[in-house]
């Protein structure tokens, strides 16, 4: 029988907690992200339809390969990873869409909602630098800036 190995990256265990903890807001905010994207996918109509369609696609593409990425160095930090809708919705800060709301108002609600993810993301910066954790931080700068490029082109739109 295998006993649990401590795990010994140079990281100490409540620094890896907390950042497994702010990760794990990522991931929420992210995961909920993905669920509207899908959502406005499927049921976006107008004159826009066909752009917005292909977008949006593209968009929840991207999102579900991040959540795993999130979740897998959440994992490799020694924590477990949020994984049910009752704990995305406790953490996360992006309102749930249960409507179809008009075409510019899902680019409106995903503008906003990729501007949270950066700023979740951002938030956890200070306990990652202080910890010298340069994966996790080399994951967080890579998801601010899709998320403030995926922001800019969206509200692009609405110009």
């Amino acid at each position: 029988m295998a006993k649990d190995m401590e795990i010994d990256i140079g990281i100490e265990a409540d620094q890896r907690a907390r950042i497994a903890d702010g990760l794990a807001r990522v991931l929420a905010d992210s995961y909920t992200l993905y669920i509207k994207t899908h959502n406005f996918h499927w049921n976006v109509t107008g004159p826009m339809f066909h752009t917005l369609h292909a977008m949006f696609e593209q968009q929840y593409t991207e999102l579900a390969t991040a959540v795993d990425e999130v979740a897998e160095r959440i994992r490799a930090l020694g924590a477990f990873a949020p994984g049910s809708y009752k704990a995305f919705s406790d953490l996360t800060a992006i309102p749930e869409e249960t409507g179809v709301p008009a075409a510019e108002d899902m680019i409106r609600q995903l503008v906003k909602g990729h501007e949270t993810v950066a700023r979740t993301a951002r938030g956890v910066f200070p306990i990652v630098e202080e910890a010298g954790d340069e994966p996790t931080a080399d994951l967080l700068t890579q998801r601010m800036q899709i998320h403030e490029k995926t922001a800019w082109m969206l509200r692009s739109l609405l110009q």
